[in-house]
């Protein structure tokens, strides 16, 4: 098993029925995540029979980095899982921090048109050492430290639920990778049990709709998902959401030109989103050669903005990165040569 899999307490448990101390979970957290080994044998500070014990349990291998590629503050790193599956990963520089996108599925099931990640089929979920190996791995590959961590890469994370929130329990244990729960953000297209059962979860994570549309005409054609979860089933359980946690909610609203564009699409939105805690993150988006959507004009996003604005909706635009090599919103496919 790999041991990048395990939360401190379930290291706790497996130490504990070796009748050893708890505290050597935190010694082997330390190993891997402040000091970075490669091997069990550099453990120095456990004991030769435990360190044996640990060694016939685990294995410490890494995902394979099939290829990087690098725009203007943006690497996007393919990377190849031992099953010879690839999924990837985007670095983003800020002048707040370095984040990384995160994938959490090879492929994705939802059935967004727009969107490049969702054409190959889902083909299985990432184990949690699968995602935390992406932020290991890029953080030593580039020498510096992921502040932040968006899940918004190829797949659905509350389609993979239990093991992304043990993935974030991991990356945000204090002697893990230590990354703050408010620098965490996770991105649901909408599945409505999963976002009432992560109203219920402990830690301050960020909450992301992909919402893309004001109404559930629009919203049905261009996301497979509103069939199933439509935006009235979706509100409702943001509310009850922002009710329990007292977080505001972002809900991303990609610009599709001449579908969810117009002003009267901009005033329907902000009367869907009136009184609520949350904020709109404005998405320009990025063709493909594959489908036939089009970006809106940069008039069109500005003056859906500024419609927001004038009627008290929190918006922002966008900043817009990693276009020259596919990395941008939408775009991951995972489709690289090698």
């Amino acid at each position: 098993m790999n041991i990048y899999n395990f939360t401190r307490e379930e290291l706790e448990a497996y130490f504990l029925n070796l009748n050893d101390k708890k505290f050597r979970a935190t010694q082997v957290y330390e190993w891997l995540y402040k000091k970075r080994i490669t091997t069990f044998a550099d453990m120095n500070n456990i004991n030769k029979d435990i360190k044996e014990k640990i060694q016939k349990t685990f294995n410490i291998e890494k995902l394979t980095i099939i290829k990087k590629e690098e725009d203007t503050l943006v690497v996007k790193y393919l990377f190849e899982l031992a099953d010879k599956n690839k999924v990837e990963a985007v670095l983003m520089r800020h002048d707040y921090g370095n984040s990384l996108c995160v994938s959490t599925q090879v492929g994705c099931n939802m059935g967004c048109h727009f969107c490049e990640s969702g054409r190959l089929k889902k083909l299985r979920n990432l184990e949690t050492y699968e995602m935390v190996l992406q932020i290991i791995q890029v953080e030593e590959d580039l020498a510096l430290r992921i502040s932040h961590v968006v899940l918004m890469g190829i797949g659905e994370p509350f389609d993979n639920y239990d093991n992304v929130i043990k993935f974030i329990d991991i990356i945000n244990d204090n002697k893990g990778i230590d990354i703050g729960s408010r620098h965490i953000t996770v991105s649901t297209c909408g599945i409505v049990p999963k976002i009432l059962q992560f109203a219920d979860y402990d830690k301050q994570v960020n909450l992301a709709i992909s919402l893309h549309a004001p109404n559930d005409e629009i919203r049905n054609k261009i996301m497979s998902i509103n069939k199933a979860y439509s935006i009235k089933k979706i509100m409702e359980a943001v509310k009850i959401y922002l009710s329990k946690t007292k977080r505001r909610v972002t809900f991303e609203y990609i610009m599709l030109k001449d579908v969810n564009d117009s002003l009267a699409n901009a005033l329907e939105l902000a009367k869907l989103l009136k009184g609520l805690n949350c904020y709109v993150n404005l998405i320009p988006y990025n063709e493909t050669s594959q489908l036939e959507f089009k970006k809106s004009t940069q008039e069109t996003i500005l003056s859906f903005y500024d419609t927001l604005k004038k009627n008290n909706i929190n918006v922002t635009i966008r900043k817009e990165f990693g276009k020259k090599v596919s990395a941008a919103c939408g775009q991951l496919r995972s489709n690289w040569k090698e």
